[in-house]
Protein backbone atom coordinates (compact mmCIF):
# COMPACT_ATOMS: atom_id res chain seq x y z
CA UNK A 1 0.00 0.00 0.00
CA UNK A 2 3.28 2.35 0.83
CA UNK A 3 4.46 1.51 -2.50
CA UNK A 4 1.27 2.30 -4.47
CA UNK A 5 1.35 5.93 -2.80
CA UNK A 6 4.78 6.43 -3.38
CA UNK A 7 4.46 5.00 -7.29
CA UNK A 8 1.46 7.69 -7.02
CA UNK A 9 3.39 10.69 -6.23
CA UNK A 10 6.32 9.51 -8.34
CA UNK A 11 3.66 8.94 -11.74
CA UNK A 12 1.19 12.10 -11.17
CA UNK A 13 2.27 13.72 -7.79
CA UNK A 14 -1.26 13.16 -6.62
CA UNK A 15 -2.44 11.55 -3.40
CA UNK A 16 -4.78 8.80 -4.24
CA UNK A 17 -6.73 7.10 -1.19
CA UNK A 18 -6.24 3.41 -0.59
CA UNK A 19 -9.53 1.40 0.04
CA UNK A 20 -8.82 -1.00 2.83
CA UNK A 21 -10.44 -2.85 6.22
CA UNK A 22 -8.51 -5.52 8.21
CA UNK A 23 -10.77 -8.20 9.23
CA UNK A 24 -10.28 -11.39 11.16
CA UNK A 25 -10.17 -14.88 9.81
CA UNK A 26 -13.66 -15.86 11.25
CA UNK A 27 -15.40 -12.71 8.93
CA UNK A 28 -14.09 -14.62 5.93
CA UNK A 29 -15.91 -16.61 3.48
CA UNK A 30 -14.66 -20.03 3.68
CA UNK A 31 -15.07 -19.72 -0.35
CA UNK A 32 -12.89 -16.74 -0.67
CA UNK A 33 -9.96 -18.67 1.47
CA UNK A 34 -11.09 -22.04 -1.03
CA UNK A 35 -10.78 -19.50 -4.53
CA UNK A 36 -7.57 -18.24 -3.35
CA UNK A 37 -5.94 -21.49 -2.96
CA UNK A 38 -7.36 -23.01 -6.07
CA UNK A 39 -6.75 -19.92 -8.28
CA UNK A 40 -3.04 -19.31 -6.89
CA UNK A 41 -1.42 -21.84 -4.86
CA UNK A 42 -3.34 -25.47 -4.85
CA UNK A 43 -0.44 -26.96 -2.72
CA UNK A 44 -0.36 -24.14 0.31
CA UNK A 45 -1.30 -26.59 2.76
CA UNK A 46 1.54 -28.98 1.49
CA UNK A 47 4.36 -27.15 1.11
CA UNK A 48 6.33 -25.11 3.32
CA UNK A 49 6.44 -22.10 1.65
CA UNK A 50 8.24 -23.20 -1.46
CA UNK A 51 5.86 -25.30 -3.92
CA UNK A 52 9.38 -27.03 -5.71
CA UNK A 53 7.25 -29.08 -8.46
CA UNK A 54 6.01 -25.50 -9.21
CA UNK A 55 9.00 -24.12 -9.50
CA UNK A 56 10.82 -26.53 -11.48
CA UNK A 57 8.47 -26.92 -14.14
CA UNK A 58 8.61 -23.35 -14.50
CA UNK A 59 12.13 -23.71 -15.13
CA UNK A 60 11.27 -26.77 -17.82
CA UNK A 61 8.95 -24.55 -19.86
CA UNK A 62 11.24 -21.72 -20.13
CA UNK A 63 14.18 -24.15 -21.18
CA UNK A 64 11.99 -25.34 -23.81
CA UNK A 65 11.69 -21.98 -24.93
CA UNK A 66 8.65 -20.96 -23.05
CA UNK A 67 7.94 -17.56 -21.02
CA UNK A 68 8.65 -17.69 -17.75
CA UNK A 69 5.63 -18.23 -15.66
CA UNK A 70 5.64 -17.06 -11.80
CA UNK A 71 5.68 -19.99 -9.18
CA UNK A 72 5.35 -17.86 -6.11
CA UNK A 73 3.01 -19.32 -3.00
CA UNK A 74 0.56 -17.32 -0.88
CA UNK A 75 3.37 -17.36 1.23
CA UNK A 76 5.99 -16.15 -1.07
CA UNK A 77 3.78 -13.22 -1.65
CA UNK A 78 2.57 -12.22 1.92
CA UNK A 79 6.30 -11.93 2.58
CA UNK A 80 6.72 -9.55 -0.80
CA UNK A 81 3.44 -7.64 -0.45
CA UNK A 82 4.20 -7.00 3.74
CA UNK A 83 7.80 -6.29 3.74
CA UNK A 84 9.45 -5.43 -0.11
CA UNK A 85 8.24 -4.07 -3.42
CA UNK A 86 7.44 -5.44 -6.62
CA UNK A 87 10.81 -5.24 -8.05
CA UNK A 88 12.13 -8.23 -9.65
CA UNK A 89 15.91 -8.54 -8.71
CA UNK A 90 18.11 -11.30 -7.13
CA UNK A 91 18.37 -9.29 -4.26
CA UNK A 92 14.52 -8.76 -3.69
CA UNK A 93 13.93 -12.52 -4.28
CA UNK A 94 16.44 -13.40 -1.85
CA UNK A 95 15.20 -11.72 0.79
CA UNK A 96 11.86 -13.13 -0.51
CA UNK A 97 13.11 -16.35 0.55
CA UNK A 98 14.53 -15.17 3.78
CA UNK A 99 11.06 -13.92 4.74
CA UNK A 100 9.01 -16.71 3.39
CA UNK A 101 10.70 -18.79 5.83
CA UNK A 102 10.24 -16.91 8.39
CA UNK A 103 6.72 -16.68 7.62
CA UNK A 104 6.51 -20.36 7.54
CA UNK A 105 8.30 -21.15 10.49
CA UNK A 106 6.30 -18.21 12.82
CA UNK A 107 2.71 -18.54 11.62
CA UNK A 108 -0.03 -20.97 11.19
CA UNK A 109 -1.22 -21.81 7.24
CA UNK A 110 -4.17 -20.03 8.61
CA UNK A 111 -2.63 -17.00 9.41
CA UNK A 112 -0.73 -16.79 6.44
CA UNK A 113 -3.67 -17.05 4.65
CA UNK A 114 -5.77 -14.78 6.58
CA UNK A 115 -2.78 -11.81 6.09
CA UNK A 116 -2.67 -12.01 2.45
CA UNK A 117 -6.35 -12.09 2.01
CA UNK A 118 -5.90 -8.83 3.72
CA UNK A 119 -3.17 -7.36 2.16
CA UNK A 120 -3.80 -8.72 -1.59
CA UNK A 121 -4.70 -6.44 -4.00
CA UNK A 122 -7.93 -6.69 -5.90
CA UNK A 123 -8.40 -3.32 -7.88
CA UNK A 124 -6.85 0.15 -8.19
CA UNK A 125 -5.89 1.19 -4.68
CA UNK A 126 -8.33 -1.54 -3.37
CA UNK A 127 -6.56 -3.69 -0.99
CA UNK A 128 -8.15 -6.84 1.12
CA UNK A 129 -11.26 -9.51 0.86
CA UNK A 130 -13.28 -7.36 3.01
CA UNK A 131 -12.66 -3.82 0.47
CA UNK A 132 -13.27 -5.75 -2.14
CA UNK A 133 -16.33 -7.73 -1.27
CA UNK A 134 -17.48 -3.99 -0.47
CA UNK A 135 -16.85 -2.37 -2.98
CA UNK A 136 -17.55 -5.21 -5.56
CA UNK A 137 -20.73 -6.49 -4.73
CA UNK A 138 -22.21 -4.47 -1.67
CA UNK A 139 -21.65 -7.40 0.78
CA UNK A 140 -19.18 -7.75 3.93
CA UNK A 141 -16.12 -10.86 3.30
CA UNK A 142 -17.80 -13.21 5.07
CA UNK A 143 -21.32 -12.79 2.80
CA UNK A 144 -19.54 -13.07 -0.80
CA UNK A 145 -20.68 -16.25 -2.43
CA UNK A 146 -18.40 -18.94 -4.57
CA UNK A 147 -19.22 -17.32 -7.83
CA UNK A 148 -18.00 -13.94 -6.46
CA UNK A 149 -15.15 -15.23 -4.62
CA UNK A 150 -13.99 -17.15 -7.67
CA UNK A 151 -14.04 -13.73 -9.59
CA UNK A 152 -12.10 -12.30 -7.65
CA UNK A 153 -9.23 -14.71 -6.67
CA UNK A 154 -9.01 -14.68 -10.42
CA UNK A 155 -7.88 -11.47 -10.84
CA UNK A 156 -5.36 -11.93 -8.36
CA UNK A 157 -2.73 -12.26 -11.81
CA UNK A 158 -3.27 -8.76 -12.08
CA UNK A 159 -6.06 -7.05 -10.73
CA UNK A 160 -5.69 -4.06 -12.20
CA UNK A 161 -5.90 -5.12 -15.79
CA UNK A 162 -8.33 -8.16 -14.63
CA UNK A 163 -10.91 -6.00 -13.31
CA UNK A 164 -14.08 -7.61 -11.55
CA UNK A 165 -16.20 -4.69 -12.21
CA UNK A 166 -15.92 -5.03 -15.35
CA UNK A 167 -14.80 -9.06 -16.26
CA UNK A 168 -13.55 -9.62 -19.86
CA UNK A 169 -14.56 -12.83 -21.47
CA UNK A 170 -11.09 -13.89 -20.28
CA UNK A 171 -11.47 -12.94 -16.94
CA UNK A 172 -15.00 -15.07 -17.02
CA UNK A 173 -13.00 -18.43 -18.31
CA UNK A 174 -10.65 -17.55 -15.56
CA UNK A 175 -13.38 -17.62 -12.78
CA UNK A 176 -15.16 -20.71 -14.10
CA UNK A 177 -11.82 -22.60 -13.65
CA UNK A 178 -11.07 -21.38 -10.24
CA UNK A 179 -14.51 -22.46 -9.55
CA UNK A 180 -13.46 -26.04 -11.65
CA UNK A 181 -10.54 -25.83 -9.43
CA UNK A 182 -12.34 -25.04 -5.86
CA UNK A 183 -14.85 -28.08 -6.88
CA UNK A 184 -12.10 -30.51 -7.06
CA UNK A 185 -10.39 -29.37 -3.85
Amino acid sequence: MVYRHVEDLIDDGVFKPIYYAWIGTKKISPYASSAVIAAEDQRFFEHSGFDLDSIQSSIDVYMDGGRLRGASTISQQVAKNLFLTPSKSFVRKGLEVWFTLLIETLWSKERILTVYLNIAEFGDHLFGIEAASQHYFGVHANQISRSQAALLAATLPNPIILRAAKPSSYLLKRQHWVLGQMQNQ
